[in-house]
């Protein structure tokens, strides 16, 4: 026969099991929502990134590598575009923007600028009722332009979170969190072809 002291403490294990094992979950937020997708499977396209960290960025050096590792796989692997090509610029200034332009020619008839603004783990101590919430967030500042009169840019904001309860992550594996976001972001799977 159990007593409910004995109970109590079984369950307790059994909550802090799972809160320990971790409940990880996805969510994806588009601004302006909705959005149609970015990837043109007919589409040739110049994609531009850079970095837009805030000041007490850490980590800045590996957040970098696993963003452009992250892009490049991304561009290489979802068929998001008949060919692009991937260049990391100092800044998305309109003067950097416009180098790249010029220094392309006209082989590329539409142009992406992501801005990297938010990239990496994430940890929350005695957020809720679990003690540790945590995981990986990405936030992207998406521009596409038309070629080749550039016409008006589309602008919107992809905030990709996934984590969760007991979930606690490093830098290993934000390349993958890069691609997932972009999929998200980006729309490959709603492609036209």
């Amino acid at each position: 026969m159990t007593s409910p002291k004995q109970l109590g403490q079984f369950l307790s294990a059994v909550l802090c099991s799972v809160l320990l094992a971790g409940c990880a979950s996805t969510a994806i937020t588009l601004n302006p929502s909705p959005q149609a997708p970015v990837c043109d499977r007919a589409a040739t396209a110049l994609v531009l990134w850079a970095p837009e960290w805030r000041s007490d960025q850490k980590d800045i050096a590996q957040r970098e590598a696993a963003a452009a590792t992250g892009l490049k796989n991304f561009l290489d692997s979802s068929g998001c575009f008949a060919r692009s090509e991937l260049r990391r610029i100092p800044n998305l200034t309109s003067g950097a923007i416009s180098a790249q332009l010029a220094s392309q020619g006209r082989s590329f008839n539409r142009v992406v600028v992501i801005g990297v603004r938010e990239f990496g783990p994430v940890v929350k101590l005695l957020s809720s009722a679990a003690l540790l919430e945590g995981g990986t967030e990405a936030v992207l500042q998406v521009t596409t332009y038309a070629m080749p009169g550039m016409g008006q840019p589309r602008e919107f904001t992809v905030h990709w979170r996934n984590g969760g309860p007991g979930v606690v992550r490093g830098v290993a594996g934000l390349p993958e969190d890069m691609q997932a976001a972009l999929l998200a972001g980006l729309q490959p799977d709603k492609a036209a072809r």
